[in-house]
């Protein structure tokens, strides 16, 4: 595990958690690492919500497929990053999303009972975990508003604006990359890929924005 240190010191989970005692909790929590190839899936929707995953290389998608096979990106989780606790600590029967590698990958993954309940040891600081993943799920709590402020626009054009105006605000700077490929973009947006290449192609010509590939300038 002290290979991961550096990138777990990182995540939000750990946070305020000193090294030595770091080491510590990944072994009372029993937390354990997996490899995934790209396009492998890590979590598959229908399955039991039990563990809590952390990435510590590579990415991954948290992706939706409705009845009707049409696919939507929910989010982007790059390394360091949390995924799936929310579905863990709510105890649902069954995780209704998928998280499927981007490119290859390693993932830690914890069984949230370790995590919500403290163990006969009675680490000092379990309960700063505690406070750290309400914070966690907090945060993820604005970033889904952020997802349905962007999806509920009207048209094409607002959603891409809106999206991209949430990104250069995030970013600082209004010349940007997106995690998204156009195919990956669309389905973020909700929209028809040819809908959206068109919509790109009008707000080049206005110089309302410049874009190649997934670099994006607002002007």
């Amino acid at each position: 595990m002290k290979k991961y240190l550096e990138i777990l010191k990182k995540c939000p989970l750990f946070d305020r958690i000193e090294e030595e005692n770091l080491i510590k909790m990944l072994g009372c929590l029993g937390a354990r690492v997996e490899s995934f190839d790209k396009k492998y899936t890590i979590f598959t929707e229908g399955t039991p919500a039990r563990y809590i995953g952390i990435m510590l290389s590579g990415s991954a998608q948290i992706i939706r497929i409705d009845y009707y096979g049409n696919r939507s990106i929910l989010s982007e989780i790059r390394a360091s990053e949390v995924f799936g606790e929310a579905f863990a600590c709510a105890e649902v029967t069954s995780i209704p999303i998928t998280v499927i590698a981007n490119e290859p990958c390693e993932v830690m993954l914890i069984d949230c009972d370790h995590i919500l309940h403290t163990c006969s040891n009675n680490c000092g600081f379990h309960q700063q975990l505690i406070f750290n993943l309400m914070k966690d799920l907090a945060t993820k709590t604005l970033i889904f508003h952020q997802k349905i402020e962007v999806t509920s626009r009207r048209t094409t054009r607002d959603k891409l604006l809106c999206y991209l105006d949430f990104e250069a605000k995030r970013q600082g700077r209004n010349s940007f990359n997106i995690p998204f490929d156009r195919q990956e973009l669309a389905d973020y947006l909700e929209v028809d890929r040819s809908g959206l290449s068109a919509e790109i192609s009008r707000l080049r010509a206005e110089g309302i924005l410049e874009s190649r590939k997934n670099h994006f300038s607002l002007l």
